[in-house]
């Protein structure tokens, strides 16, 4: 079996909107790796630095978003 990266990059992209603070800034409590994926696509800033918090892009933001509501929501 295969692991498809990109799957577990929006999964926590879209966790990391569950964690949103300050308007842009999440807790980066996932695993370094993944970590590393998103800020090479462009999704988040710089995490390795010694707040526990990342910050994301606009584009990160807008996906992160999009990604929460069509994994993690229900339509009424």
């Amino acid at each position: 079996m295969e692991i498809d990266h990109d799957k577990i990059d929006e999964a926590v992209l879209a966790l990391l909107w569950l964690t949103l603070h300050d308007g842009y800034r999440a807790w980066k409590g996932f695993d370094w790796a993944t970590m590393n994926r998103l800020y090479e696509k462009g999704l988040i800033c710089d995490p390795v630095n010694k707040t526990k918090s990342v910050v994301l892009t606009d584009e990160g933001l807008q996906k992160a978003e999009e990604l929460f509501n069509a994994l993690f929501t229900r339509q009424p």
